[in-house]
């Protein structure tokens, strides 16, 4: 066949195209080598099987567009090995040694196994609850800073509150501390480095996390990181303060601006606990940069260990480890309950291993309690969550649907004395995608406030007691459910 029969073929329509000799053949040779093909990659990657048929099931019927499609948000491993490994040998993980709780013992020794994170302790921990309350203490502290101030978001807008951080930081950079803000470049991309201009002039640092550049995006033999951000929201003041929590920079969770701000957590700790979320940033801040300078910096400008009364011990995962750290903190405290268990997340989407230890534990007799927004942000992650309510309510555990603000914080309480508090969604995305930070607190005090915190809010979210599986409509509830739930290892 010449090039001009198979224009005149094509011209006529479908039906000349179909015409031409041993197009299907080619067509199905074709699909078939792509299906073998990618595959092949997705099962090599040896994710759980659940997640690795979705994809492929998901994208067998999207031709070559389906490769685009994995090519950029597929699975990714990220090799950050030498960084962990050089964490244990640099000055700055000089720890104190102080002893394991022995109810938690175990987990203890896991995340220290799995982040090289031992038990730390705290002199002082403030729960920072909506953005009324963490925005102008963040600004108190920064304006106290002499040395340093390190700064980690997801989210960093260049509204009211982003133009008044970036303004105590250019302070802060003019009175001489070392500014370092190292910011998400999908989750911060309206944050232009036109608008860090007063703080670059002022002699601060800015970095960005796996920036989203052509030239790097195109390149084949190197897949962008479109799907693997940092959530981390990290704020370090001369190695004596410490943020972490799930309030990002933005008016849309302040309070104080908007009636619908998000309901949120954050944390303000000092003490050698401070130490451990230095040493995240510290890592992320050299992978980002490849700038090592920054470990002597620090450990130069460290202050002196002192001990608090607060056992505090950081977890930190991501993509670059196989472990799940975070994920398995909380279904290692789950297990570890004698009688309670609360949790609030903004979107729920459990593995086997979360669902089983909620349920097991409902089973058992704790206390267990679940509280979702009402309607998050995302309506595919609301549907899934849903998806999960009949195993869920059939086991005993109480389920409870916060609004009409959107819930985010993310927070475990379990019995009387342990708290989780940090940036980690319960669902796939943040156990195995984002870069996340927890802390983990053993202390009846701060679990306690976290007892008041949760209790006030179920003022806010009426408790679902049936979620009438059989008599909600069809089309606008029980299938697209049913359809988020098939997705969930993908979101």
């Amino acid at each position: 066949m010449t090039l001009q029969d198979l224009l005149n073929a094509l011209h006529t329509g479908w039906d000349g195209f179909w015409a031409i000799p041993h197009i299907k053949t080619w067509l199905i040779l074709g699909w078939l080598t792509y299906l073998v093909w990618l595959g092949g990659w997705i099962i090599l990657q040896k994710r759980e099987p659940a997640a690795t048929l979705s994809w492929l099931m998901s994208l067998a019927f999207l031709p070559y567009l389906g490769f685009l499609i994995y090519y950029l948000l597929g699975p990714q491993k990220i090799d950050r090995h030498r960084l962990r490994r050089a964490r244990r040998r640099v000055a700055l993980a000089a720890f104190d040694d102080e002893s394991s709780n022995p109810e938690y013992a175990e987990m203890q020794r896991m995340v220290l196994a799995t982040t090289g994170f031992p038990p730390a302790s705290a002199t002082h921990v403030d729960m920072l609850v909506d953005g009324s309350h963490k925005y102008p203490r963040l600004l108190q502290d920064i304006a106290t800073a002499t040395r340093e101030v390190h700064v980690e978001y997801y989210i960093y807008e260049p509204d009211q509150n982003g133009t008044a951080l970036r303004d105590a930081l250019t302070a802060a950079a003019k009175r001489g501390a070392k500014v370092r803000l190292l910011l998400d470049a999908v989750g911060s991309k309206k944050a232009s480095k036109k608008f860090f201009q007063p703080l670059l002039d002022a002699g601060g640092e800015l970095a960005w996390f796996h920036p989203m550049r052509l030239g790097r995006v195109w390149k084949f033999w190197k897949r962008p990181w479109v799907n693997l951000r940092t959530h981390r929201k990290i704020v370090l003041i001369d190695g004596r303060i410490g943020y972490t929590g799930g309030i990002n920079i933005t008016d849309e969770q302040d309070d104080r601006l908007r009636t619908d701000a998000y309901r949120d957590l954050h944390l303000r700790m000092e003490g050698n606990v401070v130490r451990e979320l230095q040493q995240v940033f510290v890592e992320d801040w050299i992978y980002a940069t490849d700038d090592r300078s920054l470990i002597s910096d620090v450990v130069k400008g460290m202050p002196p260990l002192v001990a608090g009364d607060i056992p505090v011990q950081i977890v930190s995962s991501g993509p670059d480890s196989r472990w799940e750290a975070i994920h398995r903190a909380h279904v290692s405290a789950i297990h570890a309950a004698h009688h309670r268990v609360w949790m609030t997340t903004p979107y729920f989407v459990p593995g086997e291993a979360a669902m089983m230890a909620l349920t097991s534990a409902a089973l058992g007799g704790i206390d267990v309690r679940l509280m979702v927004p009402k309607m998050s942000d995302s309506k595919l992650v609301t549907f899934a969550a849903r998806s999960y309510y009949d195993a869920l309510l059939a086991a005993g555990v109480k389920l409870y649907e916060y609004g009409p603000r959107m819930l985010h914080s993310k927070t475990l309480l379990v019995d009387d004395d342990l708290a989780m508090i940090g940036s980690a969604n319960f669902d796939h995305r943040s156990f195995r995608l984002n870069f996340e930070v927890h802390a983990i607190i053993h202390d009846r005090h701060i679990a306690g406030e976290l007892e008041k915190l949760i209790e006030g809010e179920f003022a806010h979210a009426p408790r679902v007691r049936d979620p009438g599986t059989d008599r909600r409509p069809l089309f606008t509830a029980r299938l697209p459910e049913a359809i988020a739930r098939l997705m969930s290892p993908l979101l």
